[in-house]
């Protein structure tokens, strides 16, 4: 079924694509392990690949990424590293002013922002964003804030399907797959590819 007239419009005129991390690049688990030897504590996450293709697609196609998150984690930041992220912004208490200041400083107008949520601190974000988006599992207070619910739930492809829908509205898809593609075999001065064969 095509998306109402009025989100086609949002999704169409994002600049910056602006995201929580865990519930939304993760299945929201932090799973806390051993080492064997040492017995100092590690942390595990996991991302899902079709998200972090869909990620370089955006930024192949000239959209600004955020992640915005209140923890911190070397796992987040090498993830963000991996997939060229313009800005991890960490320990953040209030996402509606790091969205804000954001916007200021790379001149794009908070109509022109998305933020992708799953829980309440998300919400201050949401009161700041152009387009607000929860993924399929996000609390409901989330999802009745939200412009628009993902189908797939947090960890599991939702942002992949956040940027296909915004690059299908502005008819951009094709294109995308294009410079990525390019890119893999033949990198251009403005897109490096990312690290591996895969850039997942």
């Amino acid at each position: 079924m095509p998306a109402p007239l009025d989100l086609t419009r949002k999704l169409a005129s994002t600049r910056l694509l602006a995201m929580d991390v865990d519930g939304v690049l993760t299945d929201g688990r932090i799973i806390w392990g051993a080492a064997p030897a040492s017995g100092n504590l590690l942390e595990l996450k996991a991302f899902d690949v079709k998200d972090g293709l869909g990620l370089s697609l955006a930024r192949a196609a000239g959209i600004r990424l955020a992640w915005i998150t209140g923890r911190v984690s070397r796992l987040v930041a090498q993830r963000a590293r991996e997939l060229q992220i313009d800005r991890l912004c960490e320990r953040v208490r209030d996402k509606g002013v790091a969205l804000s200041e954001l916007c200021a400083e790379w001149e794009i107008p908070l109509a022109e922002a998305a933020f992708v949520g799953d829980d309440l601190n998300d919400l201050l974000a949401f009161r700041c964003a152009g387009l607000r988006i929860a993924v399929g599992d996000a609390a409901p207070e989330v999802r009745e804030a939200a412009d628009w619910i993902t189908g797939a739930p947090g960890g599991r492809g939702a942002v992949r399907e956040v940027v296909e829908a915004l690059l299908r509205a502005r008819d951009a898809w094709d294109a995308a797959q294009e410079r990525f593609l390019a890119a893999l075999v033949e990198p251009a001065a403005d897109f490096d590819p990312l690290p591996g064969a895969s850039a997942q």
